[in-house]
């Protein structure tokens, strides 16, 4: 089949240099919400870069030192890295694609119901906080993630993997109702039964919770289920990031750092191509 127009520019990415680079309208989408370079010391390194060499990482799970020469040298990347962590840059980046691409698909820009869900993950033998998940047998940490009803990421959090989900809901919950005060009602599974965290959590946040349960007890494995498969499918999503196939960070909050860059990364490509016309 012949190439068309709309394929030549939605693959205009993957003739660049490495197919995680930025094209320019994904960096227009988030450019205006990068930090302004400071105007005394040397000059810095231009920010696409930086963050064309972030996705790399992001995407292909390589350490800091084993970043291809012809990004600028692993350390810069680094410091940029943990200085746009600390600032909560990531945060704001996603609630701002998310707001644009839930207008793009014909939607408001604030949601009024999430779905929540978490994702137990090894650590590594970088140290840091951990925990065992007895549940599902597997020792570090538990990443925690709120999603609109098209899978949109509204809010995520990060702990270790011995916190139960139920007791984990309220300050989920609250803090999605502190960015998004619209939002009156929540999807949640089995894990988060209870009477007492579900009271909690609403106290915290004022947002509703039904558990969607299982009715099929004697099929085994995954099985879709109303509301509750799109925040699966955003956890599908955050596995093509290989750097999050497992936890290799010493720190929770450079963690929570790359889970952000990762979901980021997936919001500015899908917002770019669909403002484009190709999805």
């Amino acid at each position: 089949m012949p190439w068309n127009e709309a394929d030549r520019a939605k693959y205009e990415v993957i003739r660049a240099r490495y197919s995680s680079d930025m094209s320019e309208a994904e960096l227009a989408l988030i450019a205006p919400l990068l930090p302004p370079a400071k105007r005394r010391g040397r000059k810095p390194t231009d920010a696409q870069v930086i963050l064309n060499a972030l996705f790399y990482l992001i995407r292909c799970g390589c350490p800091w030192r084993y970043l291809p020469k012809d990004f600028p040298p692993f350390t810069t990347v680094q410091n940029r890295f943990y200085a746009w962590r600390d600032s909560g840059l990531w945060a704001q980046i996603i609630s701002v694609l998310v707001m644009d691409a839930r207008e793009a698909e014909g939607r408001q820009a604030a949601p009024t119901a999430v779905v929540v869900d978490s994702q137990s993950v090894k650590t590594t033998e970088a140290g840091g906080p951990r925990g065992f998940d007895a549940g599902k047998k597997v020792k570090g940490r538990k990443r925690h993630l709120a999603v609109d009803t098209i899978g949109l990421p509204i809010e995520c959090q990060i702990t270790t993997a011995d916190v139960q989900d139920r007791d984990a809901l309220a300050p989920l919950l609250k803090a999605v109702h502190r960015k998004s005060p619209w939002v009156k009602m929540s999807f949640v599974d089995g894990g988060y039964q209870g009477d007492e965290a579900q009271r909690a959590a609403f106290e915290a946040s004022r947002i509703s919770i039904t558990v969607v349960k299982r009715t099929d007890k004697e099929v085994k494995g995954f099985v879709v289920l109303p509301k509750r498969w799109v925040v699966e499918r955003t956890l599908g999503w955050i596995n093509r990031s290989r750097r999050l196939s497992k936890d290799f960070e010493a720190t929770i909050e450079s963690a929570l750092a790359w889970l952000q860059l990762a979901l980021a990364f997936l919001l500015m490509r899908r917002l770019a191509r669909a403002k484009a016309g190709q999805i």
